[in-house]
C-alpha cells in the first residue's frame, strides 16, 4: 500500500457502548477487523453522538475539549470525548440537541432530525478541531449520510476536505430520514440538484448521501440486487439502477470470539463441532428451564428477534398451529409491535406446553437459546443482511428462513444441495410457505446422519470479519487508485 489512509467511521450507534440493532454490531467489530489487516497502514478512527444513554454508562468518558460550530443564524457548541475499544479510537460528539431523547433513536423525525443533522456537519468540523485530515469518510445509513452530502456541498471547495473520499453502507434503504427537511434546512443543508432522484428524495438525508458518495454499498449481495426492483427498492430503484458502476454489495460478519459455543460463559455447557455431546446438554437443561418435556428427540424451536413484520413474524404466529400434529417445541424471545406481542403471548396460551414466549430483551438467554435449539426461526418478508442466521450456525443450529436478501448469501439450501447445506430456504411469504419449510426440515431432522452433516457444514462455516474486511480495503483502496 502507498499510503497510510485515515478514515473516519461515521454511525449512529457502535457496541461496546451502544446497540440498538445490526449496525451497532458493525461499527463495533469492522473497524478491528480493517485495522487488523493492515495496522501500519490503516488508521481507523469512529466517531458516534453521545446520547444520554451512552453519558449514563460511560460518566468518565475522557475530554478532548470543545469548538464552536456555525450553523445558519446559530453557533453550536460540540463536545468531543474519546474511548477505546479493540484498539480503535472511538469519539463521542456531544450537543444539547443530541440528548433532547435518551435513546439512540427518538423516532421523531424532528427531534433525530436535528439531532443528525447537526452530526453530520459536527463530525466533519472534529476532523478539522483534532487536526486529523480524513482520507476516507466510511458514513452508515441515513443519520451520518448528510456527512457525506455535505463533503460535496458546503465543504466542496474547503482544503482540509476537498480530496476527501467517501462511502456510505446502508443497512435498511426503507429507513431513509424522510421528514428530516425543517432540521436540514436549519443547519444549511440545500435539496439536491440532481433532477434524476425522485421528488421526495432530494431534501431526504439518505437519497441525498447516495446521490453524493464516491461509493455505495449494501450489506449482502443479495440485497443489493433486490433494491433494483420496485418492490424492494423504496422508490429509489430507478435511481439505483443509473448508478450501478458504484453500487457493492458486501455482507456483514459477526464476532467469532464472542459468538463461540467453546467458550460461550452464557451457556452451561461448551461445545465444539467435534464433541457435540454439550449441546444436547444445553437443550436438557433449557427445555427443563422453560417449562418444556425434557426429551432430546423433540426438535426444540427458537426465534431470537425484533418481532416486526419485515421479519415475517407473522407467517410464524400464523403457521404453527398447522403443524401442530408434528413433534416440536418453540421458544420465542424478543420485543417490538404490540399486535405481534400480543399475538405471541396468546399462542403460548393455546399451546402452554408446546410454546413459549418471552417478551423481553435478554442476552443470557439469548445464547442460551443459539446453543440449545435444533432449529433457528427466521421467516422474513425482507432481510439486508441478518446476523442470527449465521450466529445460530455457528452453535450447530439449523436455520429455516427465506430466501431473501443476505440470508440467501448465508445460508446453502439443503433442496439445492444436500451434501454443502448449512439450512432449508423457502420462496413464498405466506403461512403455507413457511409451514411447507417447516414440514420438510423436521422430516429430515429425523434422519439423525443427515442431520449431524447439516451441523457440521454450518458450524464450519466462515462468518468472520475478515473476508468482508479485505472487501471493504479493496475498495478504500480503489478511491486511492481512481484518484492517482
Amino acid at each position: 500500500m502507498q499510503k497510510r489512509m485515515r478514515i473516519l467511521f461515521a454511525a449512529a450507534e457502535a457496541s461496546p457502548f451502544v446497540k440498538v440493532g445490526g449496525l451497532g454490531d458493525v461499527a463495533g467489530s469492522l473497524p478491528a477487523a480493517l485495522k487488523a489487516i493492515s495496522p501500519e497502514s490503516i488508521d481507523i478512527r469512529v466517531v458516534m453522538p453521545f446520547h444520554q444513554v451512552v453519558q449514563d454508562k460511560f460518566p468518565s468518558m475522557e475530554s478532548l475539549g470543545s469548538f464552536e460550530l456555525s450553523l445558519g443564524d446559530t453557533t453550536e457548541k460540540i463536545q468531543v470525548f474519546t474511548s477505546e475499544s479493540s484498539g480503535i479510537p472511538f469519539y463521542f460528539l456531544d450537543n444539547h440537541n443530541f440528548v433532547k431523547h435518551p435513546a439512540v433513536y427518538a423516532r421523531d423525525p424532528e427531534l433525530d432530525g436535528l439531532k443528525y443533522a447537526i452530526f453530520s456537519i459536527a463530525l466533519l468540523e472534529m476532523a478539522r478541531f483534532l487536526k486529523w485530515k480524513v482520507d476516507i469518510l466510511h458514513a452508515n445509513d441515513w443519520h451520518t449520510a448528510l456527512a457525506v452530502a455535505a463533503l460535496k456541498d458546503q465543504y466542496a471547495s474547503d482544503p482540509f476536505f476537498i480530496n476527501t473520499k467517501s462511502i456510505l453502507t446502508i443497512h435498511n434503504l426503507p429507513f431513509n430520514g424522510y421528514g428530516a427537511q425543517s432540521a436540514m434546512q436549519s443547519v444549511g443543508f440545500t435539496p439536491s440538484g440532481d433532477q434524476d432522484l425522485p421528488g421526495w428524495a432530494r431534501y431526504t438525508p439518505l437519497p441525498m448521501g447516495i446521490q453524493t458518495s464516491d461509493k455505495v454499498v449494501f450489506v449482502s449481495k443479495g440485497y443489493a440486487a433486490e433494491v433494483m426492483n420496485k418492490e424492494m427498492g423504496s422508490g429509489l430503484d430507478d435511481y439505483l439502477q443509473l448508478h450501478t458502476d458504484k453500487i457493492y454489495g458486501i455482507v456483514n460478519g459477526i464476532d467469532t470470539k464472542y459468538w463461540d459455543p467453546a467458550t460461550d460463559p452464557y451457556i452451561p455447557v461448551p461445545y465444539h463441532i467435534k464433541d457435540m455431546a454439550g449441546k444436547l446438554a444445553n437443550k436438557a437443561n433449557l427445555q427443563a428451564e422453560l417449562g418444556f418435556i425434557v426429551n432430546e428427540g423433540i426438535p426444540l424451536l427458537s426465534v431470537v428477534s425484533r418481532l416486526d413484520v419485515q421479519k415475517g413474524l407473522s407467517l410464524l404466529l400464523d403457521g404453527l398451529g398447522r403443524i401442530i400434529d408434528l413433534p416440536w417445541q418453540l421458544a420465542l424471545l424478543g420485543t417490538g409491535d404490540p399486535l405481534l406481542e400480543e399475538k405471541a403471548r396468546e399462542l403460548q396460551k393455546t399451546y402452554p406446553y408446546r410454546i413459549r414466549t418471552e417478551i423481553k430483551y435478554d442476552e443470557a438467554l439469548a445464547h442460551k437459546l443459539y446453543a440449545a435449539s435444533d432449529i433457528f426461526l427466521m421467516p422474513s418478508i425482507y432481510e439486508p443482511c441478518g446476523l442470527s442466521q449465521m450466529i445460530a450456525m455457528r452453535y450447530g443450529t439449523i436455520p429455516i428462513a427465506r430466501a431473501t436478501g443476505g440470508l440467501v448469501d448465508t445460508i446453502n439450501d439443503f433442496s439445492a444441495d444436500p451434501e454443502s447445506s448449512t439450512g432449508f430456504l423457502f420462496e413464498s411469504k405466506t403461512p403455507e410457505g413457511f409451514v411447507e419449510a417447516m414440514r420438510f426440515a423436521l422430516q429430515v431432522y429425523t434422519d439423525i446422519p443427515i442431520w449431524r452433516r447439516l451441523q457440521h457444514n454450518a458450524m464450519m462455516a466462515d462468518f468472520s470479519w475478515q473476508t468482508s474486511a479485505h472487501e471493504y480495503l479493496e475498495m478504500y483502496q480503489s478511491l486511492f487508485s481512481n484518484e492517482a
